[in-house]
């Protein structure tokens, strides 16, 4: 079944702000934190570093009316900076391929920052900025991946 979630980026403190908002919803995280360390490995990716290895890759934490918030770390060391527009986005979880293709087509006309959806290790993924500056991420899950 189709849900959305408010996926929200940190410059490398992730965990202590899902650490609040877990104590001040008083839920628990949906999964077990996922780490950058436990990205397969790409050999045409840069190294990680150790403190790199630790950070959040995804995190998912049930908060009020079906809503969840996930997030990550941005790595500078990968070439990510935290900015204003792109520290929060609307994450739609699709039940399919063509339903995310339509949203991101619709979603990204006369946007920018697109990342046309594509398959990645744990399933179908995309992301654009909006006309109106909205970020929107595109993602049919793997069965073998949970939130």
């Amino acid at each position: 079944m189709s849900s959305v979630a408010i996926y929200l980026n940190f410059q490398g403190n992730t965990e202590t702000a899902f650490n609040f908002y877990k104590s001040v919803f008083g839920t628990a995280f949906s999964a077990p934190i996922m780490r950058m360390g436990n990205l397969p490995p790409d050999p045409n990716g840069p190294k990680l570093s150790e403190s790199d290895k630790n950070a959040v890759m995804h995190v998912a934490l049930p908060i009020i009316g079906g809503t969840e918030l996930m997030g990550t770390d941005m790595l500078e060391s990968m070439g990510q900076k935290l900015i204003v527009g792109n520290n929060t986005t609307i994450s739609l979880q699709l039940d399919s391929k063509e339903e995310a293709d339509r949203l991101y087509k619709a979603l990204s006309e006369g946007g920018s920052d697109k990342a046309p959806p594509h398959d990645e290790f744990w399933g179908y993924w995309g992301c654009c900025l909006d006309p109106f500056g909205i970020r929107w991420m595109f993602n049919v899950m793997n069965d073998s991946y949970s939130k």
